[in-house]
């Protein structure tokens, strides 16, 4: 059996890994499978983690009040250390482009372990946008053994970087996920979202939190959504607000208390993902609903000047829309009234898989280890 490791410490390196996870777990006479999580999201890991129903062997309980990114770091390469000198894994596997996915795989090199990198090739090609997450991921990409890209746009961004050896398009892990969550005629928590118009309504979900937009970007945002819907009386914007105060200052400054919008608490993943296959637009900063939501079939307008899902955009599922606030107030309305434009969109093909990577990687490590 090969020894393999999973590392994760965010929700959404916890939603993509738990397939994978999951998937490795059935197969017990190929894999001994151990699992730890450094607790960097630690109440948005645990819902997660209850979903899957994944039991972890190690939690490393790294947050502490006030860290910087460095004490994040010290306290990963201090913890994975020992965890990895005393379990002697032959893989381990990170995600994307986290602290813990950088930490981890540095770690591992120290101690002479591959590393298999899921969602590798990402580039936004602007070091600091999104920070730090840009550089995070192309040092990542420079410790790992096994690159597994979910598209072939992802592959091409590594070889132009010279990484040649091991470097496999197996799709998104963020599909399998989805896919095994959605339901139909899903019933809401928040009576809120139970008492919105779906069906005769045009509904738009609006996810905002990232660094480079907080300030007079973010402002500027909610002043543009707030002009769409004293324009437009059918459009109603659900707006489950990110925790950081900061925000939250903003939005209430911003939007108050207005009819058409509705500001809710952030929702689980199961609620969150059974929320867009009800909606008619997403705008968002975020980077996984660029994947999720396409295969929805519901259009992406992002709200940054740039993004790393470059694949998205050449396949039609996303649309840049920057921050400017004529720009989204136009984009939006177009769109909405555009049932030509709408349906392009929305019925484009997503190029993120059809929710089988999981199984796709865990062949590939399958074949190598019988090399």
């Amino acid at each position: 059996m090969l020894k393999i490791m999973f590392v994760f410490g965010t929700r959404p390196e916890a939603i993509k890994m738990a397939p994978l996870v999951l998937e490795s777990l059935k197969q017990k006479d190929k894999f001994k499978v151990k699992v730890v999580i450094t607790g960097q999201h630690k109440e948005m890991l645990d819902e997660v983690l209850k979903i899957f129903k994944i039991v972890p062997d190690y939690d490393l309980k790294i947050m502490k009040k006030e860290q910087t990114i460095i004490d994040i770091s010290i306290s990963i390469l201090e913890k994975m250390d020992k965890i990895i000198k005393k379990e002697k894994p032959e893989i381990i596997f990170v995600h994307g482009d986290t602290s813990t996915a950088l930490n981890t795989a540095m770690v591992s090199f120290y101690n002479k372990i591959k590393v298999a990198h899921i969602e590798a090739g990402l580039r936004s090609y602007n070091m600091y946008s999104p920070f730090p997450e840009e550089m995070n991921r192309k040092l990542i990409s420079s410790l790992t053994t096994y690159h597994f890209a979910p598209t072939e746009n992802n592959k091409q961004n590594l070889l132009k970087e010279n990484i040649k050896e091991n470097v496999f398009v197996t799709g998104n892990t963020v599909i399998d996920a989805l896919f095994s969550v959605i339901k139909e005629n899903y019933v809401f928590e928040s009576e809120i979202l139970n008492n919105i118009d779906f069906k005769n309504k045009n509904i738009i979900l609006l996810t905002c939190h990232r660094r480079e937009n907080l300030g007079e970007r973010m402002k500027d945002i909610f002043e543009s959504l707030l002009e769409i819907i004293h324009q437009n009386k059918d459009i109603e914007i659900i707006f489950p607000m990110h925790k950081n105060p900061k925000i939250r200052e903003i939005v209430n400054k911003v939007i108050g208390c207005q009819k058409q919008i509705h500001l809710i608490e952030p929702l689980g993943y199961v609620s969150f993902v059974n929320l867009m296959k009800k909606v008619k637009l997403i705008l968002t900063d975020s980077g996984g609903i660029q994947e999720e939501a396409p295969a929805l079939g519901k259009p992406v307008f992002v709200l940054r000047t740039e993004t790393e899902r470059s694949e998205a955009l050449e396949a039609g599922t996303i649309k840049l829309i920057g921050v400017k606030k004529n720009n989204i107030i136009n984009e939006v309305e177009e769109i909405l009234k555009d049932k030509k434009k709408y349906n392009l969109m929305s019925q484009a093909k997503n190029p993120y898989g059809v929710g089988d990577s999981s199984k796709k990687i865990l062949k590939i490590i399958d074949k190598i280890k019988e090399r």
